[in-house]
């Protein structure tokens, strides 16, 4: 649908299917309706018409079945109204297609929240944590043992600390 004549042709359809599902069509079946996207093939044959109802909590499979076969059953006159008000002369079959979006949003929406509880609950336990060692985990050089290994080699008579077993290898 990268074609703009196309995608104003696409436009146009969901224009006049839902002003005609918000006039004319009277079935006691059709639920309140939202046209949510038209695509339209690249050669103007199919249109395909993406909607989604708003039922009342539990009972939005029935409504769902009920928009479904008052729109198959509408899809004539739609049909015709579309073709009248475009001026086609090749009308486009339409195809009524339940939109899962609004369930798949709010499918991430509660996700999410269960992710923020989860970093909240992390957050939680952190405020009060301790560290399992020390404070500072890295290791410090040791001043006071370079301190003995200087006192120990001036008791023993070489100031520069050398051994006896170092003259002799350097004697070699």
């Amino acid at each position: 649908m990268s074609n703009p004549r196309v995608r104003k042709i696409a436009d146009r359809i969901q224009v006049i299917v839902a002003e005609m599902l918000e006039r004319r069509i009277k079935d006691p079946r059709l639920g309140f309706v939202t046209v949510t996207d038209v695509r339209v093939s690249g050669d103007t044959q199919q249109a395909t018409i993406f909607y989604t109802v708003l039922g009342e909590f539990g009972a939005e499979e029935a409504a769902l079945q009920g928009t479904a076969a008052a729109l198959e059953s509408a899809k004539g006159l739609l049909r015709s109204e579309v073709g009248k008000q475009l001026g086609m002369r090749h009308v486009p079959s339409l195809t009524f297609i339940h939109d899962a979006l609004p369930e798949t949003a709010r499918h991430l929406d509660e996700v999410l929240a269960k992710a923020r509880a989860a970093d909240e609950q992390v957050a939680a336990q952190r405020a009060s944590a301790a560290y399992a060692g020390e404070t500072d985990p890295y290791r410090k050089p040791r001043e006071d043992d370079d301190e003995d290994a200087d006192e120990h080699a001036e008791v023993a008579g070489d100031p520069a600390g050398r051994t006896d077993s170092d003259e002799d290898d350097a004697g070699r």
